[in-house]
């Protein structure tokens, strides 16, 4: 018997910038809470950038949901090993995880003969490198800009070589940039779309591993992880390489979200998946910004505490 509200509500979330996956989830969401729920009930998406913007918005009760990128991070956030800090953290809770299977990788121009950081760093090659602005928010700056630093490739240190670097916020912002011909090397993540296809179609590019020792770093510290680039993921690859895990959307929400809701909601992510689902299975799954199938079992296991609802459907249903 499928999960109803008994009572009108009233609920704000925050998504994107209105055009990509967090809204497309959030109007799945409104969707199905509008048919389960009591006339009178209202529903809306503010716009939003998916980083610390989420996280903020929802402690401070400006929304009640939202969606935070990528659901690692959110954990480094909770335990108060970086990012953000906030008094009140210990209130954030998930309602669930939503799959996306991503990576933060680092390409360069192949005319620049560099095949790692070791290179770089030894041949110190003026160059221009197009990432996201590290303002706190912007969780792929954030990444990007401690991922310079661990590999010992800081900002100051490409200024100091005569290159520069060109900031934006999203992958359209940025990855056009060298296909274009205005920046020579990328720091990115949304390695499923076509801006990478279409930069590597046309450019040579070589992808450099992250390092151990970078790597070590930033998991010893942030609790991030690795992952590992499959040598079909990008034309032109020798094999596998190393990067940063960037991977899933994270639905959160405060400690004090309503059970009834909680439960709701968790019952439409795993039993109504095929609505969001059904919107990318004309892209493959490896190149689907949501990576489906939506299995409940990964749903359910989130990096932080499950509000108490949520926690409750995952564990009826033997998701947990």
């Amino acid at each position: 018997m499928e999960a109803r509200l008994e009572r009108p509500i009233t609920l704000h979330m925050m998504g994107d910038w209105g055009i990509a996956n967090l809204h497309r989830i959030c109007g799945w969401i409104s969707a199905e809470l509008w048919r389960r729920s009591p006339a009178g009930s209202r529903f809306a998406t503010w716009a939003g950038r998916g980083g610390t913007d989420a996280i903020d918005a929802v402690l401070d009760g400006d929304v009640q949901i939202a969606l935070f990128v990528p659901a690692s991070f959110a954990r480094t956030i909770f335990e108060g090993r970086g990012i953000i800090e906030r008094e009140d953290i210990g209130r954030l809770r998930a309602l669930g995880t939503l799959p996306q299977d991503d990576a933060l990788v680092f390409a360069i121009d192949a005319r620049f003969n560099v095949e790692s950081f070791a290179d770089l760093r030894a041949k110190r090659p003026a160059f221009r490198l197009t990432t996201a602005w590290d303002d706190g928010v912007n969780m792929t700056g954030f990444a990007a800009y401690r991922m310079l630093e661990a590999s010992d490739v800081p900002p100051a240190a490409i200024a100091s070589w005569g290159g520069e670097l060109l900031l934006g916020e999203a992958p359209w912002d940025t990855i056009p940039l060298v296909t274009a011909g205005k920046a020579d090397a990328v720091l990115f993540e949304a390695i499923m779309t076509p801006y990478w296809r279409d930069l590597c179609a046309a450019k040579k590019m070589r992808f450099l591993p992250f390092e151990d020792k970078a790597l070590s770093f930033v998991e010893e510290k942030f609790k991030w992880n690795r992952t590992e680039i499959s040598a079909s993921r990008f034309p032109g690859l020798s094999g596998p390489f190393q990067a940063l895990n960037f991977s899933d959307f994270l639905l959160i929400s405060r400690d004090d979200f309503p059970d009834d809701l909680a439960y709701t909601i968790a019952s439409i992510l795993c039993e109504t998946s095929e609505i969001l689902e059904s919107q990318y299975r004309h892209i493959p799954p490896a190149d689907s910004p949501v990576t489906y199938p939506l299995k409940p079992h990964k749903i359910a296991t989130t990096p932080i505490p499950l509000c108490s609802g949520a926690e409750r459907y995952y564990r009826e249903n033997k998701f947990l």
